[in-house]
């Protein structure tokens, strides 16, 4: 059945790439998607699909699987089912670094993004597993010592851009979380970096598994605690990394995506990975295109519309008995 299940899912990801080609302030018909992607001709539709709608298309996969995947690995490490790269202010972490480069060290180049978001997110995860207590953290502590450094450091971006109008003009899109400016180069750029994490996160599903059921068990069964939490936090800040540097801070992908899917598969990390790296795709991708359709002509960025969608789901959540006693 969970293998039916995640066949379904990729046909519903293939469903909405063809939408993400086809919607946007000029429609494109779907006989004219076909011909654009492989018969290019270099009309105007054919130039429209392969240098806008299929880059942007392609960077919301890969950046929807790399938060999908980054949450789920995070909520297995911290044994937090509220844990989220952006709720425990690691795509903050990034943002900042990158602000900071940008303004104060003049970079340029999305390969110098990464670097420093990067070091960003690096940075802010052990701040906050720290504030949170470390071993001894709570979901409640954990959420809210990101929530304060998530504030601080949003703060702080907002701060720089106000003094540097060079900076405002170059990230006000980018620090709401966007797929608008999305081209080849970028994909190219950011790929290498997502595969790495996507591979790390997959090898260490079963010792994630063991890890669940807590430290003393883990080991019981053969599990390799500290060389498993480096392997998780390195894939979580590659991943979360090259997404941000790419598409800037967006919010509650990978909350929203391996809650649900944990009621879909079970607790078992060998299918909440892989589930989590397709639907969070589904998710974004339907994110775009649903700010593309709301605000025709102009559009709603996608940071906007996932944090819109997923601030009711965060307290639901929270509001719920079962999570109020862990």
């Amino acid at each position: 059945m969970r293998a039916a299940g995640l066949l379904a899912a990729v046909a519903v990801l293939l469903l909405i790439c063809v939408a993400s080609i086809m919607v946007g302030a000029k429609p494109v018909p779907l006989a004219d998607v076909w011909h654009g992607l492989f018969h290019n001709s270099g009309t105007g539709n054919d130039v429209l699909i392969q240098d806008l709608r299929v880059p942007r298309t392609v960077l919301g996969v890969i950046v929807g699987a790399a938060l999908g995947l980054s949450g789920a690995v995070m909520q297995a490490l911290t044994r937090n089912p509220l844990a989220e790269p952006g709720l425990l202010g690691v795509n903050a972490g990034a943002a900042a670094a990158v602000v900071s480069a940008i303004s104060f060290l003049g970079v340029t180049s999305l390969t110098g993004y990464v670097w420093f978001a990067f070091l960003g997110a690096a940075v802010v995860s052990v701040v906050v597993y720290a504030l949170g207590g470390s071993r001894s953290a709570t979901p409640v502590r954990l959420a809210l010592a990101g929530t304060a450094a998530t504030a601080a450091l949003y703060g702080y971006v907002n701060a720089v851009q106000l003094l540097d109008s060079a900076a405002l003009d170059r990230l006000r899109f980018w620090t709401v979380g966007s797929l608008a400016n999305a081209d080849m180069a970028t994909v190219r750029n950011v790929a290498p970096f997502i595969v790495v994490g996507v591979v790390l996160a997959l090898l260490i599903a079963r010792p994630l598994n063991a890890m669940e059921m807590g430290d003393d068990t883990a080991r019981a069964l053969g599990a390799h605690l500290n060389r498993t939490r480096v392997l998780g936090m390195v894939s979580v800040t590659l991943l979360c990394g090259a997404a941000t540097a790419a598409c800037g801070p967006i919010v509650f992908v990978g909350l929203m995506v391996p809650y649900l899917v944990r009621a879909l598969t079970g607790p078992d990390m060998r299918w909440i990975l892989p589930y989590a790296a397709v639907l969070s795709p589904v998710l974004l991708l339907g994110s775009d295109v649903l700010g593309r359709v709301v605000a025709r002509p102009s559009e709603l960025q996608v940071g906007i519309v996932t944090a819109l969608v997923g601030g009711p789901v965060f307290i639901h959540l929270v509001r719920r008995k079962r999570m109020a006693q862990l």
